[in-house]
């Protein structure tokens, strides 16, 4: 940080906005929020992370890329979070055949009514589990483009909206490579975040063993709310306040991806947008109506990370590229970036 800094306006009390929807207020969202956390972390034993990244994902309206080892409850994670806003969850087990129709629908010829009749594909849900997505064609990967984006899918010339809220939840192995696919850069840039669940400690895995001996977690999972009210608790934290200078902070971060020496591809525009999305929820959660530079660090290796590309020649694996680059662009970030302070 630089004597040189810019001051950043935290209002104290922000003045009724009117993008606010007018059923929710701090303490509803808040109390809200907390309920969603507390019966999703029912399912999902010590890892306050995770929960708390597919929350921020679910209300900042974007996608959650899930790499870890199997059987640490990445799917256990979607649906517990579906089961508490009463969404509709389903599961595409991602395959070498699987074909794009099997994702968006088809257009089934119907002899009685002699004319095509749409048949919905999986990826009609709120929450959609892609399992194993790395396991599919480039082909059939490239599906998810336009729904991830742009939350429609077009089959036949014609545009099906997706329902609303919509979030995909894809997970891949890291360690098993033979058979895989790598999403390509366009792919995982429509993933807002990229988490890693990890093993759960001694305690909490002992406690797995008593509570799930005889019973299923997700079985005793009650809704906290309909899937009609996430999208006023979305609309509650897109309202959340980024001074100018937080945001120039944000693009500054990002061209520092793309001007560091060691990155051949650096955070996109839509990483940025996604980084201020997740900040203001982020911001939500912790009670604020303002976001602060500390949010942008924070969310900054989970929200670009998987984004970026060595520089051909560096010694770095590809597998941990994202972290190692984003801890060396950081340091240089917090030595030459004049960083907004917060002042009443």
């Amino acid at each position: 940080m630089t004597d040189d800094q810019t001051t950043m306006t935290a209002p104290g009390g922000l003045a009724h906005d009117p993008r606010r929807p007018a059923e929710i207020d701090a303490e509803v969202f808040a109390s809200t929020t907390a309920a969603l956390t507390a019966s999703v972390s029912k399912v999902i034993d010590g890892k306050p992370e995770a929960v708390r990244s597919a929350l921020v994902c679910l209300l900042a309206e974007g996608h959650l890329l899930i790499e870890d080892v199997p059987g640490v409850g990445k799917t256990m994670l979607a649906r517990a979070l579906g089961s508490s806003i009463e969404a509709t969850v389903r599961r595409i087990q991602f395959t070498p055949d699987l074909l794009p129709g099997d994702v968006t629908g088809v257009s089934v010829y119907d002899p009685a009514e002699r004319r095509f009749e749409f048949k919905p594909g999986a990826i009609f849900a709120h929450i959609v589990i892609a399992d194993e997505i790395n396991r599919s064609s480039p082909k059939t990967q490239s599906a998810l483009l336009e729904a991830m984006e742009e939350r429609q899918v077009t089959v036949d010339g014609t545009s099906r909206r997706l329902p609303d809220p919509f979030l995909v939840v894809a997970t891949q192995n890291p360690l098993e490579m033979e058979g895989t696919y790598a999403l390509p850069e366009a792919q995982r840039d429509r993933f807002m975040m990229r988490i890693s669940m990890g093993y759960p400690d001694a305690a909490n895995e002992a406690l797995m063993l008593r509570q799930r001996d005889s019973a299923n977690p997700l079985d005793a999972v009650r809704a906290v709310i309909g899937s009609d009210r996430v999208a006023a608790l979305i609309a509650w934290a897109r309202s959340v306040h980024v001074s100018p200078a937080v945001e120039e902070y944000a693009v500054s971060l990002a061209r520092a991806t793309r001007q560091h020496p060691d990155i051949r591809l650096g955070a996109s525009p839509r990483a940025t947008l996604q980084l201020v999305r997740a900040a203001k929820v982020w911001a939500a959660l912790d009670g604020r109506e303002y976001v602060l530079p500390d949010d942008l660090v924070t969310l900054l290796e989970p929200v670009f990370a998987h984004r970026l590309i060595a520089a051909r020649g560096t010694t770095v694996s590809r597998g941990r590229t994202g972290a190692d680059l984003i801890a060396a662009t950081l340091e240089s970030i917090v030595a030459s970036v004049r960083v907004p302070v917060a002042t009443r």
